[in-house]
């Protein structure tokens, strides 16, 4: 005799084996219909992501190049390189000259300054001392000295054929009266950008209207071609001696279409391992550049399956759950014939679980989405913070140095024509005066390019020994144009030379000239604006600590603003007036010199911003003399290499 259990166990297995084969099928299903789908979303967010980083590039070449496109003519003007090229021979003019032009091209931060003859031959340069001098050299085959003497300004990028490194040229005529005698060239070195493009997980590419790759942070795509060179293109490369022979080998690289803005690109290395990026690009129109940025696809299609994969794996849940609670419910129907008077309420609790686990699945795919909407929005919000942020420095710098050095200016043109007035009528004494004002404001300006471009200076990596007060000092001047417009007064007394501390140079004064303006910000609607720099120290110079502190006479702090005062993108200024990555930075730069940066809100109002270093004997106590200019974040001013 066969009971009812027994006939009920018999098709169970079959059920749930129907049931696993149906939830394979939906998840191949949705793996085949969704991953495309996923990939090409992932891939687009990848590539949006480095849009930012393209459009910043871009615009760094584009400035270093406008920047540099009117030295050639204002260098051009000097009367003694008239006089070199009309007397080329005379053994006084040509050291002066070659120092000038070394000099020149120290103060302008470009590679190299030389100056040629009709014939294109080189008559001074300011590589004259290295190896690679281009005294003597004729370039009359450079496309930058013809278009200079035919239509006044000449610009080429090539590879140097005496120095072996790549640059950009641009060159103006010299003319005296009318009289055209010569060719002034300048070079600056790109080598630096791809030392920052290195350090990026993106590619950036730069290439010419021959398809040849002439920057990149990639050393083994130099001089390879991403397309076809044109005959007429080979011919040129050929005669302008503007690529080393031999080396224009195309890359193995496949473009497929993703968007309208983007492509994917599939680069196959001699080892036959291809490479795929999303690749954007953007032009330079004066030198005719394209810039692209070549993001590796790998992260966002893993991102992709990582996706897919807790799509599925919740698919699979839920159509598990399904069949359990559709076995669950063929139990109870089997044993409706025995248990009658218990079916109701069985059945109420697998629905009740039933309706549980549905709701519980749709909360936890809308929790799903909504997070990823949110760090979407995140990291909208954070690239575009950063960027405003980047532009209102660069606004700002710019203003400050157009005030800073528009003043001296005016009064050297001044001071000049009271000289030339004076030696006129003969009064040498007050001429010769004029000359010494003319000599002060130029040093005056001299000190304010150091500063600026010490500030600008990427620091090192290494800390050591560096002198407090200079420190401090370099961070006033700094500071002082926006000091003097705002009618601050600084309470400050300089400890004496002896003080030195743990860290680097340029980045402690980053940090100082932050915790300035930030007090500065604090005051702003004060008519009295008073900052308060105090520096004490205790212990020894071996095993002391050194405290600078930073006080204004604002409103201070609140319990909040002081609990979240370091925290990145928090701030208590206005809108538009801040991102609040400041202070973040800042306490992360003395974390790394072992220090301690903290905040508090001083007894009779305002708020304190305290830093604490490490004691460090200086170079004569230590048995160093480092000077009183190098540091760990300052090596010498060599300059670039040349061409």
């Amino acid at each position: 005799m066969v009971t009812p259990g027994t006939a009920a166990a018999t098709p169970r297995p079959a059920g749930l084996r129907l049931g696993l084969w149906g939830v394979l099928a939906l998840a191949v299903a949705v793996t085949a219909f969704a991953q495309p789908r996923l990939e090409a979303h992932y891939l687009n967010r990848a590539g949006q992501a480095d849009t930012a980083t393209l459009r910043l590039a871009t615009e760094v070449l584009r400035g270093v190049l406008e920047r540099t496109e009117a030295l050639p003519a204002l260098i051009a003007e000097r009367p003694i390189l008239a006089q070199l090229l009309r007397d080329p021979e005379n053994s006084g003019l040509v050291p002066f000259t070659n120092e000038l032009l070394r000099q020149s091209a120290l103060s302008l931060d470009v590679s190299d300054i030389y100056v040629m003859d009709l014939q294109g031959r080189t008559v001074a340069t300011s590589n004259y001392r290295s190896d690679w001098s281009f005294l003597g050299r004729s370039f009359e085959f450079r496309p930058y000295f013809t278009d200079a003497i035919s239509d006044g300004l000449g610009r080429f990028h090539a590879l140097g054929t005496t120095s072996n490194q790549r640059g950009y040229f641009f060159a103006a005529p010299v003319i005296d009266r009318t009289e055209l005698l010569g060719v002034v060239a300048v070079k600056i070195s790109l080598d630096r950008f791809e030392e920052t493009w290195a350090n990026a997980e993106s590619t950036i590419v730069v290439t010419d209207t021959s398809n040849v790759v002439f920057l990149s942070d990639r050393a083994d795509w130099h001089f390879r071609t991403l397309g076809p060179v044109p005959e007429a293109a080979i011919e040129t490369i050929a005669r302008t001696r503007q690529y080393p022979p031999g080396t224009l080998a195309p890359l193995n690289a496949r473009r497929a279409p993703l968007n309208d803005a983007m492509d994917l690109l599939t680069v196959t290395g001699a080892d036959d391992v291809p490479e795929e990026f999303v690749s954007q690009t953007m032009l330079i129109a004066a030198p005719a550049w394209r810039v692209s940025i070549l993001t590796p696809t790998a992260p966002a299609i893993a991102q992709a399956w990582t996706a897919l994969g807790i799509a599925v794996l919740l698919v699979a849940v839920g159509a598990l759950l399904a069949a359990v609670a559709l076995q669950r419910r063929a139990q109870l129907m089997e044993r409706i014939e025995r248990q009658r008077s218990a079916q109701a309420e069985l059945e109420a609790r697998v629905q009740d679980r039933t309706r549980d686990l549905d709701a519980a699945n749709a909360l936890l795919r809308a929790e799903v989405e909504e997070r990823r909407a949110t760090e979407a929005r995140l990291r909208r919000t954070q690239a575009e913070l950063v960027q405003a942020g980047k532009l209102a420095a660069l606004g700002q710098m710019s203003a400050a140095l157009s005030h800073e050095f528009n003043q001296p200016l005016a009064a050297v043109k001044a001071f000049a024509d009271n000289a030339g007035t004076f030696l006129a009528r003969g009064r040498l004494a007050e001429a010769r005066d004029n000359v010494g004002r003319i000599s002060a404001m130029a040093d005056r300006m001299a000190a304010i390019s150091k500063h600026l471009r010490n500030f600008a200076r990427r620091p090192q990596d290494k800390t050591g020994p560096i002198p407090v007060a200079a420190v401090i000092d370099d961070a006033l001047e700094l500071m002082a144009p926006r000091l003097q417009a705002s009618a601050a007064r600084i309470d400050y007394e300089a400890p004496g030379p002896d003080l030195w501390v743990m860290g680097g140079r340029v980045r402690l004064q980053q940090v100082i000239v932050n915790l300035i303006s930030n007090a500065l910000d604090a005051m702003e609607r004060q008519e009295a604006k008073d900052i308060g720099i105090r520096v004490e120290t205790d212990g020894t110079a071996t095993e002391g600590t050194c405290a600078i502190s930073v006080r204004d006479r604002g409103h201070g702090l609140s319990e909040a603003a002081l609990a979240q005062a370091f925290d990145p993108f928090f701030t208590t200024k206005d809108p538009g007036k801040g991102m609040g990555l400041g202070l973040s930075i800042s306490y992360n730069i003395i974390r790394d010199f072992d220090g301690t940066l903290s905040a508090a809100n001083a007894a009779d109002g305002g708020a304190v911003f305290t830093v604490t270093l490490r004691r460090m004997p200086g170079p004569i106590a230590s048995g160093r003399d480092t000077g009183p200019d190098t540091g760990p974040d300052k090596g010498p001013d060599t300059g670039l290499a040349a061409e």
